[in-house]
């Protein structure tokens, strides 16, 4: 059984105290890393007054990047299925004649 690891993560200028596998530590640490970026990026863009509006705005990015990627996934494999569909219907023609 591996020790779970007590890292210290910081997002818009709050630190939150974890335990987490040392396997997700990295991830932990780059996640919050762009979301800072992200914060950093909708500050300077944007006139915004509150960080919870700089949070929610950053919650819906990367929450709308993992759906359009989940989108485009699906798509990309509804395609692949119909070609490997047809494929196999011109297989089953030559094999037939």
């Amino acid at each position: 059984m591996t020790e779970k690891l007590k890292i210290k993560i910081s997002i818009a200028d709050r630190v939150y105290p974890l335990t987490v596998e040392p396997a997700q530590e990295e991830g932990l640490r780059t996640a919050s890393k762009k979301i800072d970026a992200t914060i950093r990026k909708f500050e300077e863009s944007y006139a915004v007054r509150d960080k919870q509006d700089v949070l929610a705005m950053c919650a819906l990015q990367f929450a709308s990047q993992i759906e359009q990627n989940q989108i485009d996934k699906s798509t990309s494999l509804e395609d692949a299925f119909e070609r490997l569909k047809k494929l196999n219907d011109k297989i089953d023609s030559l094999l037939l004649k």
